[in-house]
């Protein structure tokens, strides 16, 4: 296969539009037919199911996210080219851009969505790692014989198929290992279809930013600056033995992976290890009230993506970061396993108190004015739909408030998230 046409999948020699069907978006790579891991990520995913929900929406910028405190959850690329981005503070979107139309996060909706996503990446392969709601690694080795194509025209018309019958678009990454193929998907945006084969590995990460390996944080970035390290051409300097000697384990990883090796497989059945979410305040803010708001807003988001993906957890977090950039993390165990926004806003609300969050710092174990909050759930494990209704033998309410948040849900999810809010969401 010398080239594809991405439009109609037509296989061609070299040409600069489809002889078929006249379309520009012509994919060429002499290891087109022999790469078979991808990434395939939806473009701005929650923006784009809002645009589809609402073709009013359609060009204009969209920004999903909360109210002038809160922050931007996904923008639109209209909005994108005004400087909006995910996580910064919603002020700070809409002075970039002031036209925009905010429109609160519908997590039901999203996860409709993902799941169809997903019904159509596992008829091509059972290899399917999703990553979240709009993103998944697949593996289509062997699936050439079982569908009569070779994995890049599975996937061309697997994205033409989501865009066709979801409405939304994605981008696509294939190359011979996991590392390199969410590599490739990021580079070709948005209905990108990017390929990086074994040939050009090295001229691919030749020069690029050490931030790109996965798993390296701020922390990890900062650990390897003061090594030296800045790039991935710093780190093939390294020896083997110095970096594992340096950073322990990690070494070893990212001399594997500046050289473009990843042995990690695609594994369908890789456990959801937690689910958290967080936000970072455009200014420290040390209000109890609003950091409670805050905290409930969180434990709903949170609350939403396990329900979304059918799990209930044992322990709840709590991450801070004081003014002074500190770190504080706080957890607690449940009695049950629970997906319930109530129970883990309980939760977290206490871990916020006995933090000592807006405390005043002179007094003991006062963190002082608070610049992030985070809420997180983990020790996962499937809920099944009794446990959403379960009584408690120590809080004999637990069943009527589940009661009442499941009929809630439903409501919000036929009418839109503003359908029901508690007063505490206002502040």
């Amino acid at each position: 296969m010398s080239a594809l046409c991405r439009d109609c999948l037509t296989e061609i020699e070299t040409a600069r539009r489809c002889p078929a069907c006249g379309g520009p978006r012509l994919l060429e790579h002499p290891e087109l037919d022999r790469l078979a891991i991808a990434h395939v990520d939806c473009d701005a995913f929650y923006a784009s199911v809002e645009k589809r929900d609402d073709p009013a929406l359609r060009d204009k910028p969209v920004i999903v996210g909360g109210g002038r405190r809160g922050v931007v959850s996904a923008a639109c690329y209209i909005a994108r080219i005004h400087g909006v981005r995910s996580a910064m503070p919603m002020f700070e979107a809409l002075r970039l851009c002031p036209g925009a139309v905010v429109v609160r996060p519908r997590g039901a909706a999203y996860a409709e969505t993902s799941r169809a996503i997903k019904a159509l990446m596992h008829a091509l392969t059972p290899l399917v790692e999703p990553l979240s709601l709009d993103e998944a690694f697949l593996d289509l080795s062997g699936t050439a014989r079982l569908h009569g194509a070779a994995p890049a025209n599975l996937l061309a018309g697997l994205v033409r198929r989501i865009e066709d019958e979801l409405g939304v678009t994605a981008s696509v990454g294939l190359s011979h290992n996991k590392f390199l193929a969410k590599l490739a998907s990021d580079m070709d945006k948005p209905r990108g279809f990017s390929v990086i084969g074994r040939a050009d590995t090295a001229e691919v990460l030749r020069g690029k930013p050490v931030g790109l390996i996965p798993g390296i944080g701020t922390a990890g970035r900062a650990a390897l600056e003061r090594a030296g390290v800045r790039s991935i051409d710093d780190l093939l300097r390294w020896d083997r033995r110095d970096l594992s000697a340096r950073f322990g384990s990690t070494g070893e990883r990212l001399y594997r992976l500046a050289r473009g090796e990843d042995r990690r497989r695609v594994s369908p059945d890789a456990p959801v290890k937690s689910i958290s979410n967080e936000t970072t305040f455009a200014s420290d803010i040390d209000a109890p009230d609003i950091l409670d708001g805050h905290v409930w807003r969180l434990a709903e988001k949170v609350s939403d993506r396990a329900k979304a993906k059918g799990l209930a957890g044992r322990v709840v977090t709590v991450k801070l970061k004081r003014a002074d950039h500190r770190l504080l993390t706080r957890r607690a165990s449940l009695r049950e396993s629970s997906q319930m926004a109530e129970t883990l806003y309980t939760a977290a609300a206490q871990l916020l108190r006995d933090a000592g969050a807006a405390r005043p710092r002179g007094e003991t174990g006062g963190t002082g004015p608070l610049r992030l909050v985070g809420v997180g759930l983990s020790e996962l494990s499937a809920a099944a739909e009794a446990d959403r209704t379960a009584g408690d033998l120590v809080d004999p309410q637990a069943a009527r408030r589940a009661r009442a948040e499941a009929a809630r849900d439903a409501i919000r999810a036929r009418f839109g998230p503003d359908a029901i809010i508690k007063g505490r969401a206002l502040r």
